[in-house]
């Protein structure tokens, strides 16, 4: 573990190091894009779930939990969207100063601003999965009709309608929820969990 983990950044004593070693595996951000409808929640809960099963602190971040406290004050703009993103990409450093792995399911469609929250953390802690689904298939699983709005014109601006999403080009994981299940893709998450951060093995 680097020691440097052990120099408390700001007042007090313990540090995220500290917290490390005591809980026996790293904190790290997983961090699942994609379009709405994609999967990108209900992976990251059920990756939330798994983790804590087996003894880890994880916390998922998502537009329900966010939107309406921290983030409740911004827009759907461009630059609302942006400040949302930067403002949990702070957050995931608490939280991981914490000692806590964070997973947030955020559709984070530029590429600017995906780079941008891998520039916001130290290498080896922030890793981008892109949750891929063709926007039809999206469209088929949206109950709440936003997909079918924003075809209306109803809902400007609408990520993967009337807004582009830029796929990572090198994201550190690919999941295709097409292709596989919930399961499928939780158990990936967890194998790419063991090998590039070797937290606890995978059950």
């Amino acid at each position: 573990m680097p020691n440097n983990k052990y120099k408390c950044k700001f007042r007090g004593e313990i540090c995220r190091g500290h917290r490390e070693k005591r809980n026996g595996y790293r904190a790290v951000t997983l961090w699942f894009c994609g379009l709405s409808g994609a999967g990108k929640s209900t992976i990251a809960h059920a990756v939330e779930k798994r983790l804590f099963d087996e003894g880890a602190n994880a916390y998922t971040f998502d537009g329900d939990n966010v939107r309406h406290g921290l983030c409740g004050d911004l827009s759907f703009s461009p630059e609302g969207r942006a400040e949302n993103i930067r403002r949990i990409g702070e957050m995931t450093k608490l939280f991981m100063d914490a000692g806590t792995i964070c997973l947030c399911a955020f559709i984070t469609p530029e590429h600017d601003v995906q780079q941008r929250l891998r520039d916001m953390h130290e290498d080896g802690d922030f890793f981008l999965i892109h949750v891929d689904c063709p926007v039809e298939v999206c469209e088929q699983r949206d109950v709440k009709g936003y997909y079918k709005l924003a075809r209306e014109g109803k809902i400007k601006n609408y990520t993967g309608i009337s807004a582009p999403f830029d796929a990572p080009e090198s994201p550190d994981l690919h999941l295709d929820t097409i292709a596989c299940t919930v399961d499928e893709c939780v158990n990936l998450v967890l194998t790419f969990v063991k090998e590039k951060i070797s937290l606890f093995d995978v059950k």
